[in-house]
C-alpha cells in the first residue's frame, strides 16, 4: 500500500501548508472527458459502478489528464443502497429513480443491511486504484442519510422536498427510523472503503441546503454524526450545496475538511466556523470555484483562481475544488488549465 501521508491533499487536510495547494474537483471522473464518454458507451452507470476494471480506469482518467491531487473513486451515491437490494435505478437526464418510495413504518423496516460482500468490486477497484495512483490519494464516498433519504421518500429527485418535510415533521419517528438505517447503510459502505485502502473520504449532502438550521440540527446532524465518527484513520470531508449556513453544525459532525460551495467566500466561512467554535482549532475548508466560471475564459478564470486562494489563506488549510461538480459541457482543457494556475503559486 502507498504510503503518501506527506501528498498534498492529506497535508491540507490536516491543517497543515504543503509545498503547492492541492486541487480535486468534484465530478472530476465522468461527463466532461470524451475517454470516459466513450468507455461508458452502452454501460449503464450503476454497472459501470461495479466493474472494477471500468472504475478504476475511470477514476484513473482525470488524474492523468489534468494532474490533479487527489482521485476520487468513480462510483455513485445510490450505489450502496442498490447493492444492498433496494430497487432503484438511474436514468438518464433523470438521476435515480425509486421503484417504490418509501411511504410507511413497513417501508422503512423492510430497508435491508449492507454487507461487504455485496459491494465486493469496489473494494477489487480499490486495489487497483492503489496499484495505480502513486503518490496521489484516493478519496472514498458516500452519500449522507439525509440526501438518500430524500430520494427514498421523494421517488427521485426533487426541487422542493415537500414529501421529505412533510414525513420529518409530520411523523419524526418514522423519520429518524429511517435515517437510522440508512445511517448504518451509509457508514458500513465508508467502513469498506478505509478499509480497502482510500485516503480520504468525502460525505455528499447534497441536499441539506433545502433546510433550515433548526431542523437540520434536529432531524440530520445526529445521523450524519453517527457515520462520521464512525470513520477512523482517514480525513473526513463534509460537503453539501448550499449550505452556508449550516456550516458549523455540519463541522459538528465530525468533519475534518468542511467542504464549501461558492455562494460561500472561504474567508467568511472560517470566520463563520470559527465564531461557533473558538475552542476548537482554526477550520480546514474545501472549494470553491463556481463551476460555470471554468467557461468564462482564462483572464476570468486565474482572477478567480487567485481571489479563492487568498480567501483560503484565512483557514488552516486548504483544498482547491469547485463549489459543486464539473458541468457536463465543460471543456476539459479548461479543467487542466485551472489546475495548473491553482499550482502557479501557493
Amino acid at each position: 500500500m502507498n504510503d503518501n501521508t506527506e501528498a498534498p491533499l492529506l497535508v491540507a487536510a490536516r491543517g497543515g501548508r504543503p509545498s503547492r495547494t492541492p486541487v480535486w474537483f468534484m465530478r472530476q471522473a465522468g461527463r466532461s472527458l470524451p475517454e470516459y464518454r466513450k468507455l461508458r458507451e452502452g454501460t449503464a452507470m450503476l454497472d459501470a459502478c461495479m466493474d472494477p476494471e471500468m472504475v478504476c480506469e475511470i477514476t484513473m482518467q482525470p488524474v492523468r489528464r489534468h494532474d490533479v491531487d487527489g482521485a476520487i473513486l468513480f462510483s455513485d451515491i445510490v450505489v450502496p443502497l442498490k447493492a444492498a437490494g433496494i430497487d432503484l435505478d438511474i436514468v438518464p437526464g433523470t438521476g435515480p429513480v425509486v421503484a417504490k418510495p418509501i411511504a410507511t413504518v413497513s417501508d422503512v423496516n423492510a430497508i435491508p443491511e449492507l454487507h461487504e460482500e455485496q459491494v465486493r468490486p469496489v473494494v477489487e477497484a480499490i486495489g487497483l486504484l492503489n496499484a495505480e495512483l502513486g503518490d496521489v490519494p484516493l478519496i472514498g464516498f458516500a452519500g449522507a442519510p439525509f440526501t438518500l433519504a430524500s430520494y427514498l421518500v421523494e421517488g427521485g429527485p426533487s426541487k422542493n422536498h415537500e414529501r421529505t418535510k412533510a414525513l420529518m415533521h409530520g411523523n419524526p419517528e418514522m423519520w429518524h427510523a429511517l435515517l437510522d438505517r440508512l445511517a448504518a447503510i451509509t457508514a458500513e459502505f465508508l467502513r469498506v472503503q478505509v478499509n480497502a485502502g482510500v485516503k480520504a473520504v468525502q460525505l455528499f449532502d447534497s441536499w441539506a441546503g433545502a433546510l433550515s438550521e433548526r431542523d437540520y440540527r434536529e432531524f440530520v446532524l445526529p445521523h450524519s454524526t453517527r457515520v462520521l465518527q464512525s470513520i477512523h484513520g482517514v480525513p473526513r470531508i463534509h460537503f453539501g450545496v448550499g449550505t452556508g449556513e449550516l456550516l458549523p453544525a455540519m463541522r459538528e459532525a465530525g468533519a475534518d475538511v468542511v467542504g464549501v460551495d461558492w455562494r460561500t467566500p472561504l474567508d467568511v466561512a472560517v470566520e463563520r466556523l470559527r465564531k461557533a467554535a473558538p475552542d476548537l482549532p482554526l477550520p480546514v475548508v474545501q472549494g470553491n470555484l463556481d463551476p460555470a466560471l471554468l467557461f468564462a475564459g482564462l483572464p476570468a478564470l486565474e482572477r478567480e483562481i487567485d481571489r479563492i486562494k487568498r480567501e483560503g489563506e484565512a483557514a488552516a488549510g486548504h483544498i482547491f475544488n469547485l463549489g459543486h461538480g464539473v458541468l457536463p459541457d465543460t471543456d476539459p482543457d479548461m479543467i487542466t488549465r485551472a489546475v495548473e494556475m491553482v499550482h502557479k503559486t501557493r
